[in-house]
């Protein structure tokens, strides 16, 4: 990777004392299912700002049509859910990481519910479907396909029902860095540097910080995920000297429209759970040739499958075949409101699908109870890493995660109140109370090299990870991305923008490029990362790779034994 990605500490020349300055107890980045939830948990010991990039309506949960995995059927059991994840996950599980999602799973859920969520049931009973990698009917549902944005609703309800002096929602606010005291690998995290179209920037300065900011899908140019999906939680943490894993690890979720001039929407999974084929330009039913669950295979299975099967037919896409499900409508009213948009009736007509990037797996390591290895900094939810998904997510799996490790983070952080006095946390995490900000100086010098059109670069390297980083990768297109990958940031690091464009550009690149370094570096097939160089697992490749700030090649850490290897400096 070239230097110039561990150059920039700041993405902004800034001095602190110049600037505003809020104070708090704990500062929640993101305002999805896992920051909502930690701020509410954070809230009962101690003054919360939580920060939204945009509106809260308009968050990656609110955009997930699928639902919540849970252990509530008494025909069902946490060992059943946890086998189904590890399998999912292709080895790379963290075996207690699996557990304490999953049994925490039916208490978070009744939580949820008991907060006012309108759960899909049948009767009295919730109603429990069935989707990809699961061997039970689990997965509670709202609106049909519209559980996340149920999610969100009362989480916001929730949020906004505590005094405003205990927990402040800072809406439109773009987090551009974590502030540390120097720019040395392991300085605690302060809190972070902010900028609000109205107020301009300010700085945050906070005791606990709890990035939530969701993944990275806006890296690829075939995405599910919402605008505001550009990597900056993982280019913030890596700057602040935090370690990132597993990067190499995207999923692509199998079924999104596919029509020329329509957005890559998702057509969520619960559709195929409820019984919808996948069809060939022949109208075959390939799935049942490639894996005993057919349709219902974990969701890196299915894509892979699809795209092979478009690679041998020829054309864009496969056909899912949704006319034999009864009341389509009345059970998935947003997809069914989305297909009639292009005169599609599922009753009547095959519906056109196409694999895109949906989920990061990697992300920012954390241990248990959601520490990075930066002192002072947490993380939770899909911006996290703590082994739950190993090589791939079990689908439904990701709501879940957020409120379970949401709140664990959010009521764990109360320690950095005490002045750090836990012997539980990370070596170097052991702080004395910070009464008062420091000062920071950014001294960021304007760049006199060459300049390229950003929204060219932004194009550009969303083209290049879909062609090269996608389903399928190798080692010479992977080695040509970083290449390119390289130039723009020779071009667009150097530079200092002063709108949000251009730090997401930024981040992107950043992020981009560790996971073409990750996808270069794991020479082998596991879970959603396929190499057609190296096409079976490895055992050598059984392992964590982590990237921190500095290294040139990934420290490793086992899944077993947990022993970490250093990478180079």
């Amino acid at each position: 990777m070239d230097p110039v990605f561990d150059q920039r500490r700041y993405l902004i020349p800034f001095r602190s004392t110049l600037l505003p300055q809020i104070f708090t107890d704990t500062l929640v980045i993101g305002a999805g299912v896992a920051g909502l939830r930690a701020a509410i948990a954070a809230a009962e010991h101690g003054e919360v700002i939580t920060l939204a990039k945009g509106d809260l309506k308009h968050t990656n949960t609110a955009w997930a049509q699928g639902g919540i995995a849970a252990v509530l059927d008494k025909a069902d059991s946490f060992a059943s859910h946890i086998q189904d994840t590890l399998t999912a996950g292709a080895g790379l599980c963290d075996v207690t990481a699996v557990r304490r999602v999953v049994e925490g799973g039916p208490t978070r859920i009744r939580e949820l519910l008991d907060w006012g969520m309108k759960a899909d049931r049948a009767g009295k009973e919730l109603s429990l479907g069935r989707e990809g990698g699961h061997s039970a009917s689990r997965i509670i549902h709202a609106g049909g396909d519209s559980t996340g944005r149920e999610v969100q609703h009362v989480l916001i309800e929730k949020a906004r029902a505590i005094d405003s002096h205990q927990l402040r929602i800072f809406e439109d606010c773009f987090s551009l860095d974590l502030i540390t005291p120097n720019g040395e690998i392991g300085s605690p995290v302060m809190g972070a540097i902010t900028h609000h179209p109205k107020y301009g920037l300010q700085v945050i300065w906070a005791k606990a910080t709890i990035l939530a900011t969701g993944g990275a899908g806006v890296l690829f140019r075939e995405t599910t995920n919402p605008p505001q999906a550009t990597a900056d939680g993982l280019a913030m943490a890596y700057r602040a000297g935090a370690t990132l894993a597993d990067m190499s690890f995207v999923q692509f979720h199998p079924t999104t429209l596919y029509l020329p001039g329509a957005n890559r929407a998702l057509i969520t999974e619960a559709v195929r759970g409820e019984g919808a084929y996948l069809l060939d330009s022949s109208r075959h039913r390939f799935m049942q040739e490639v894996h005993p669950l057919a349709e219902l295979a974990p969701r890196d299975v299915v894509a892979l499958a699809i795209v092979r099967q478009i690679a041998k037919q020829g054309g864009g896409h496969v056909w899912l075949d949704c006319r034999h499900l009864h009341d389509f409508e009345a059970r998935f009213p947003g997809v069914a409101a989305l297909l009639k948009q292009f005169s599609l009736n599922p009753a009547k007509d095959l519906v056109p699908v196409h694999p895109a990037a949906h989920y990061s797996v990697g992300g920012v390591r954390t241990d248990s109870q959601g520490r990075t290895s930066v002192p002072g900094l947490y993380a939770a939810g899909e911006v996290a890493s703590t082994g739950l998904h190993g090589a791939n997510r079990l689908a439904s799996n990701s709501l879940l995660e957020g409120l379970v490790d949401g709140e664990i983070v959010g009521r764990t952080c109360a320690e950095m109140k005490t002045g750090g006095t836990n012997g539980t946390k990370p070596a170097g995490w052991t702080l004395p109370a910070r009464p008062a900000p420091v000062p920071i100086v950014s001294d960021i010098r304007p760049s006199d090299q060459g300049e390229l059109d950003l929204e060219d670069v932004r194009s550009s390297l969303r083209s290049a990870m879909w062609k090269n980083v996608g389903i399928e990768r190798t080692g010479p297109k992977l080695m040509g991305v970083v290449d390119m990958l390289n130039f723009w940031a020779r071009y667009t690091l150097d530079k200092i923008f002063d709108e949000p464009v251009g730090w997401e550009t930024q981040n992107m690149l950043l992020v981009g490029a560790l996971t073409a370094r990750s996808a270069l570096w794991r020479e082998e097939s596991r879970g959603c990362h396929t190499r057609l160089d190296f096409q079976s697992p490895r055992e050598e490749f059984r392992t964590h790779d982590l990237w921190r700030r500095g290294l040139s090649t990934p420290a490793t850490l086992g899944v077993e034994q947990g022993v970490e290897k250093s990478g180079r400096t």
